[in-house]
């Protein structure tokens, strides 16, 4: 059984129909979850956000918990039964049987320290669940590449860079929040903080957006142009599939360098929180739409806002393409500054670093900008 289930995770494809793969896979899927949520349940202050605590409905998390569980084993249950899949199906089962064995969505929660160094597991699960079951349904509805599986080819690779990039979101707060104090501390100047926390709610979630976006493109664009930044930046260029998971491939040096950098302009320039919540939300659901294998492109506004066709382009091998499309949500940033493609094909063939030269795989990818003799 783990033979067979190590050669389904290390494989890629389309899963056959017909076989119980594509509802065990589901089953397998909302088991590890379940799974994961119970540990969650036990140990909170070391597996959970502080910052995302604060906003938990516990009873519908326990409603939707033992939703999640009853699918899963009913699933599994009815694939033992009538031999589909048989390994999968048990497999899961198994991990519903330990999940409710510990307690399932009854796990009291007492009180615990709110001051424990801790891991993502909670935003890892809540955002995995959200991406896949938002993201997966819009590709299958308005796909581009229409012939592209979910578990398309090096999906692993993008899919630990997804599990470590959430689970160090603790590291990532402290470290970002360090830099930004020690480097911009000083620029923040009360008077302007004032004016612009008093800004009416979507003037400043539009302010907010440009001038993270202004942030960012200089920055993406020394990414490109800069030899030693490339290095780390050629890692999230080496995704040679575009779909909701290719963003999350990303080195977590280049992670932190542009977090800092973002939220240093937030910070100086004192936005609400309101305004910063709503911008989290809308930078969340762009980052990973835009790299979505999604046929979307919005007609004359596809020249004002950043769609999946416009960021497709600047992961692609075209020559017309390298360089360009830096912008991460207003497309018109690079229409001003001249760095919006021109091109008479509607999407690019091929994505991925011209050349090929960036490994495959989590580990080799994290030391590549170290050990890269280019």
């Amino acid at each position: 059984m783990l033979e067979k289930l190590n050669q389904l995770t290390e494989s890629h494809g389309p899963l056959q129909r017909g076989y119980g793969l594509i509802s065990g896979s589901i089953a397998l899927s909302l088991a590890i979850l379940c799974f994961l949520g119970v540990l969650a349940f036990h140990f909170p202050e070391y597996l959970t956000t502080p910052q995302l605590r604060k906003s938990y409905d516990v009873e519908v998390i326990r409603t939707v918990m033992f939703v999640a569980l009853v699918v899963a084993g009913g699933i599994s249950l009815v694939n033992v039964i009538f031999n589909r899949a048989r390994w999968l199906a048990a497999f899961a089962f198994l991990l519903v049987a330990a999940t409710a064995l510990l307690g399932g969505h009854k796990v009291p929660v007492n009180d615990f320290a709110d001051n424990t160094p801790y891991i993502g597991l909670d935003w890892f699960i809540l955002d995995l669940l959200g991406s896949a079951l938002i993201f997966i349904f819009i590709e299958k509805l308005f796909a581009h590449r229409k012939d592209q599986p979910v578990f398309r080819a090096e999906w692993q690779t993008d899919f630990h860079h997804f599990i470590v990039n959430h689970m160090i979101v603790g590291f990532v707060l402290l470290a970002t929040n360090l830099l930004v104090h020690k480097f911009f501390g000083w620029a923040a100047h009360e008077g302007v903080r004032g004016w612009v926390q008093n800004l009416p709610f979507w003037i400043g979630v539009l302010l907010i957006i440009l001038a993270a976006d202004l942030v960012q493109y200089w920055t993406h664009r020394a990414y490109h142009e800069v030899p030693i930044l490339w290095r780390l930046h050629a890692v999230h260029h080496s995704a040679k599939s575009m779909d909701w998971l290719a963003g999350s491939r990303q080195h977590i040096l280049e992670l932190l360098l542009t977090r800092t950098l973002v939220l240093g302009v937030i910070y100086v320039l004192g936005f609400s929180k309101e305004v910063i919540d709503a911008y989290i939300v809308i930078v969340g659901f762009q980052a990973v739409f835009n790299h979505a294998n999604v046929s979307v492109r919005l007609g004359p506004l596809r020249y004002i806002i950043v769609t999946p066709n416009f960021h497709h382009w600047h992961h692609s091998q075209d020559q017309a393409a390298l360089d360009r499309n830096y912008a991460a949500h207003f497309a018109f940033i690079d229409h001003a500054f001249g760095t919006a493609v021109k091109s008479d094909q509607l999407w690019p063939e091929r994505y991925g670093v011209l050349g090929d030269y960036v490994p495959n795989g989590f580990f080799k990818q994290l030391k590549f900008p170290f050990t890269w003799k280019g």
